[in-house]
């Protein structure tokens, strides 16, 4: 019996500890909780600079687009978008952001979805884009993978001198 209650004296003596150092590397977070004051985006998230953009399939782009749920931004250089494009997107060259973002931000609210995309799959643009404007303070941020050549390719409608 005294083996019994050594381990079990042992067991309780793991938690208590287990435990106080729990609340200790925690407490800001907790008086935070426990105050009310922890600081979240206007869509109830909690900020982190780490967020990455979440990367969207042709079916779900189209779904967005055709309901007019949020914006479509093509990361492509102007000259790229003006000879073809996804119809209604707004051209926001990844090259051009520091210089454009401030008429951007008052175009486009923060808390309505950006679909970004660029050349395709072996184009970068669409994601440091995105990484961009999260860092500006947009909540919503999609990369459509695929870009313009797979949009076309499926036959959606497209604008620009040569869609």
């Amino acid at each position: 019996m005294t083996v019994f209650l050594k381990l079990v004296t042992q067991m309780i003596v793991i938690v208590v500890v287990a435990a106080g150092i729990g609340l200790v590397l925690n407490r800001r977070m907790l008086v935070e909780a426990w105050t009310g004051t922890v600081n979240q985006s206007p869509t109830g998230e909690l900020p982190n600079a780490h967020r990455l953009p979440l990367p969207l399939g042709i079916m779900q782009v189209k779904e967005l687009f055709d309901r007019g749920e949020g914006y479509v931004i093509d990361a492509r250089d102007a000259a790229t978008f003006a000879g073809g494009h996804i119809r209604g997107a707004r051209s926001l060259p990844l090259a051009e952001v520091e210089k454009q973002l401030p008429e951007f931000l008052k175009q486009f609210p923060k808390t309505m979805p950006l679909v970004i995309y660029c050349n395709g799959y072996g184009c970068h643009d669409s994601m440091e884009l995105g990484k961009k404007l999260i860092r500006a303070g947009y909540w919503e941020i999609f990369i459509f993978e695929g870009g313009y050549p797979q949009w076309r390719e499926e036959g959606y409608p497209v604008e620009g001198t040569k869609p």
